[in-house]
């Protein structure tokens, strides 16, 4: 069971290692890298400001001290003078506590300034550092965005990319659809041609059963015309006989006109 485990933690790490490489763009981790430098930079400038601001304040209790312990020397040579040499023993008595105070005052400048050469020394050496690091992550970002720009316009001419990926299959299947309908359309008019598919509305004709049809339309017109010729001939016999006869025994001759039939 912890091998399963294992392995499946393994898996899991793998695919989102993949997924957040492709999710990273190198140009923002450069730009929250040089971020993060120049907060630390700016730390760094305000430990200096700190200590060189503890460093005056010592100067000003040193210049204090100082100042009184020649107050109280002047003091005491003043009383040793009037002949008070109770005072002038004071007097120095608290000029040498004043004296240890600066001599402890003066240990912690030393100390202080020391802290404040590093902290420059340092703050100096991390500005050169990030100001090479911005120089070169510039340069990257720039390299990056030609490489990529020059990547996806080669994708563009070859074809390999997502986008054209797309259209070319687009450009495919509108290509393989209209191969398949010129295809069907074509059989389609072979089976028609060749009567192999009846049409149901009894309109359509193949080019045979057209020209079969315009033969017997043309007998029928002639045979047609042959009929009523004859009649015509018969006709006009039958009715003239019964006039003569007629007219020779009243003795008057009676006229009938024949019908007369246009000719077409």
């Amino acid at each position: 069971m912890s091998g399963v485990m294992k392995r499946m933690g393994m898996i899991f790490r793998a695919k989102a290692n993949k997924a957040l490489d492709r999710a990273e763009d190198p140009r923002e981790t450069l730009d929250y890298s040089y971020q993060k430098q120049l907060e630390l930079l700016q730390k760094v400038r305000r430990g200096v400001a700190d200590v060189a601001t503890s460093r005056k304040r010592l100067e000003l209790q040193l210049n204090q001290l100082q100042k009184q312990s020649s107050t109280l020397e002047d003091q005491g040579r003043k009383a040793l003078a009037l002949g008070r040499e109770d005072l002038a023993r004071e007097a120095l008595s608290r000029r040498a506590a004043l004296q240890q105070q600066v001599s402890d005052l003066e240990t912690q400048h030393q100390t202080l300034q020391g802290e404040e050469e590093k902290l420059t020394l340092a703050a100096q050496r991390l500005q050169a550092k990030v100001d090479a690091f911005r120089t070169r992550k510039e340069t990257i970002k720039a390299t990056y965005t030609a490489a990529e720009a020059q990547t996806r316009i080669g994708e563009a001419f070859s074809g390999i990319s997502e986008e054209m990926g797309d259209v070319g299959m687009a450009i495919q299947r509108a290509e393989d659809k209209t191969a398949q309908l010129q295809a069907r359309a074509g059989a389609i008019d072979e089976l028609l041609a060749s009567g192999a598919l009846d049409d149901s509305s009894g309109l359509a004709k193949d080019d045979i059963q057209t020209e079969l049809d315009r033969l017997s339309g043309g007998t029928d017109v002639e045979l047609e015309l042959q009929r009523m010729k004859a009649e015509l001939a018969g006709g006009s016999s039958g009715s003239a006989q019964p006039a003569i006869e007629g007219g020779q025994g009243q003795g008057q001759v009676q006229r009938h006109d024949a019908p007369r039939f246009d000719k077409q």
